[in-house]
């Protein structure tokens, strides 16, 4: 019993984490069946309009619309953006927000209901095999979402060479992300409705939160109107799930809207195609040190330590620790290792591991790899 139960919650993981990533296009009559449904659930009549944006970032404008903020978003000249939010609007009512009666208020009694039917020992099981193996990388999508809606208020700033936004820009990048605040988040509420699927509470009150969160991405609900987002169209990420691409946006939506990301890393639209030619002194002036450990990477830390004259700080039969001391950021220290397993043509291949800055001995870098204490790495055999 207990393996059929935990074969069914890998399998309830499986297609939630499925769902947060899914970037087909959304599912219109079931997303709005899915929040008709809600509404029903907290005793409110169904929204007269469904109005369908391409991107959180069109909705979040909007929203801010119907939150009496335009005069913020028009002193920071985001006239285009406004006329948009109109147009997608319409000249329908919209309502006061029902946020808290469609989505707060359910969840957190629900929420609730789990956390005293698990008690204080189980509780944390329980999430840890389900909203929590998908938490870590959904939360940082949102989040890194959440800041480029923001940042829309800066883009006149940037294209016109200004460093420095202006306090009317700082405003509106506020207003913009309080109102992702106001969103129901659909395919990124995913950790949270495995959590309450896996313990059989998607059949009350959650019915058609989850539903539409199968369906659509995110959305904002009013008393006679939805607000509803497009999945993006393009999602790339690297092995352990960070937002990963050198050749296009890592995340984007169907009008534009979107993330460049290096290894989960924010970075600027042209930065990775402007490396061409990449020298050791170019990386070494780079002022921005999130950006100098992208150029790292792309460069190779074996050429920059061979470029550099660099030397060892410690060598034994593990491998060769080394370090690479950038202005105005914490060393990068590596740890060379050789494969012991030859590849088809006889090589060894070469890995450099990073290792934190406070390492000293190369068996403590690869200890540290291996998530051991340099006293206890002994390994019998080496793979």
């Amino acid at each position: 019993m207990v393996t059929e139960t935990l074969r069914e919650t890998h399998f309830v993981v499986g297609d939630w984490q499925a769902d947060a990533f899914r970037t087909d296009p959304a599912d219109r009559a079931r997303a709005e069946a899915g929040v008709a449904a809600a509404y029903a659930a907290a005793g409110l009549a169904a929204p007269e309009r469904f109005v369908w944006v391409p991107s959180p970032a069109r909705g979040a404008v909007a929203a801010a619309v119907l939150a009496g903020q335009e005069a913020v978003l028009q002193k920071a000249g985001l006239d285009d953006l406004l006329e948009q939010a109109r147009a997608d609007l319409g000249e329908g009512p919209a309502g006061a927000s029902v946020l808290a009666d469609v989505r707060t208020r359910p969840w957190e009694a629900e929420r609730t209901a789990v956390c005293s039917e698990q008690g204080p020992e189980q509780w944390p099981q329980t999430w840890g095999e389900t909203g929590g193996l998908l938490w870590n990388q959904v939360q940082s999508l949102v989040t890194r979402v959440r800041a480029a809606v923001g940042d829309q208020a800066q883009g006149r700033s940037i294209a016109a060479g200004n460093l420095l936004p202006t306090p009317e820009e700082n405003a509106a990048e506020g207003v913009l992300r309080a109102a992702t605040l106001d969103a129901v988040l659909g395919q990124h509420d995913a950790p949270w409705l495995a959590l309450f699927e896996s313990v059989g509470r998607l059949d009350g009150p959650l019915a058609g939160l989850a539903e539409a969160a199968r369906s659509s991405g995110w959305w904002w609900p009013y008393e006679r109107l939805v607000i509803m987002s497009e999945r993006p169209c393009e999602l790339h990420r690297d092995e352990p799930g960070r937002l990963h691409r050198g050749d296009g946006p890592a995340l984007a939506y169907p009008d534009g809207f979107s993330l460049h990301a290096w290894r989960g890393m924010p970075i600027p639209p042209d930065f990775v195609a402007s490396l061409t030619g990449l020298t050791a002194a170019r990386i070494s002036a780079e002022q921005n040190a999130e950006l100098r450990r992208v150029m790292l990477e792309i460069f190779g830390y074996d050429r920059y330590l061979a470029e550099t004259g660099a030397r060892p700080l410690h060598q034994d039969e593990t491998g060769v620790l080394w370090s690479i001391d950038l202005p105005g950021d914490e060393p990068v220290v590596m740890v060379e290792v050789v494969n012991s397993t030859p590849e088809p043509d006889g090589t060894h291949r070469t890995y450099y591991l990073r290792v934190p800055p406070s390492t000293r001995t190369a068996r403590a870098g690869v200890a540290w790899t291996f998530g051991v204490d340099e006293a206890d790495y002994r390994p019998q055999k080496q793979t």
